[in-house]
């Protein structure tokens, strides 16, 4: 059985960059350590990240019981509230967001201090989304899907600014730009999806279609994961989101023989390398 693993897999350059240091913090012991969310959306980097004393924190209003110590802000990135929050209390602040994030917040807070709406083409639950919106001092919409977009359309909008969250999925974006450019707003179009990600979607939709069973690995609250398997299931029916390699089943590989691998961004190299060894010595 041939079996293909996306180049382009596993932990993104903004990822690895926010795991690295967490681990550093941890080593270097010198405090309290706490993330403001979990660092990624990974369990297992998460749980093994707490058994070094790495604390998580589900949200700023959690800020308000820590006393001492260091609070990581994870690559997603926050709203600028909340670093002010940080200070208040007196922490250590380590910054880790991704520097194609801190571009949008850049941009966003310009534009918005202009007098532009903004528009955000992303999940609107995702935290890097909700910390773009957290640098807007106009008001800020978001759209995952053309209902979203008709029913911003709806209501008149003249000047604005149009961002997407860096994990979004690339054929979407361009279906929504077409449809909003229709009609003619007075608009900033800027596509903010990172290279990686682009380069990700690419790879597993090629893949996928050329394989009879496509894996894609990553953790349940992962959204660039969730896309990944999106794309890859509309390439081959035969798909399934996995977290680890005990969540395979042989049942998957039922006449097949092509096996497609891809990964999401916030998913550890050892665990593709185990699902890979484990597809291709065992089915």
């Amino acid at each position: 059985m041939k079996v293909k693993v996306a180049k382009t897999s596993g932990f993104c350059f903004g990822v690895k960059r926010a795991v690295d240091r967490a681990y550093q913090l941890a080593a270097e012991a010198k405090g309290p350590i706490y993330t403001l969310g979990p660092i990624i959306h990974n369990e297992t980097v998460v749980e093994d990240l707490e058994r070094k004393g790495v604390q998580t924190l589900s949200g700023c209003e959690e800020l308000e019981r820590v006393k001492e110590g260091t609070v990581v802000i994870r690559s997603h990135g926050v709203g600028k509230e909340t670093y002010g929050r940080i200070a208040a209390r007196g922490l250590a602040c380590e910054d880790v967001t991704c520097p194609f994030v801190l571009k949008i917040h850049r941009i966003v807070e310009k534009e918005s201090a202009q007098g532009k709406e903004i528009l955000i083409f992303g999940n609107r639950n995702h935290p890097e989304v909700q910390g773009i919106c957290g640098w807007c001092s106009s008001k800020a919409c978001v759209a995952s899907n053309q209902e979203d977009l008709e029913e911003f359309m709806a209501k008149s909008h003249e000047k604005m600014c149009v961002v997407s969250q860096t994990t979004f999925n690339y054929n979407k974006f361009k279906d929504l730009v077409e449809i909003l450019e229709k009609k003619r707003y007075d608009s900033i179009i800027l596509n903010t999806i990172c290279d990686s990600t682009e380069k990700r979607q690419r790879e597993a939709q090629a893949i996928a279609s050329e394989a009879d069973t496509m894996l894609v690995i990553g953790g349940r609250q992962s959204s660039n994961t969730q896309k990944l398997y999106e794309i890859c299931k509309k390439e081959c029916e035969n798909t399934y989101y996995i977290q680890t390699l005990v969540d395979l089943d042989s049942e998957m590989f039922r006449s097949s023989s092509c096996v497609g691998i891809t990964a999401g961004a916030s998913t550890p190299n050892k665990i593709i390398e185990e699902v890979y060894e484990h597809v291709r010595t065992k089915f």
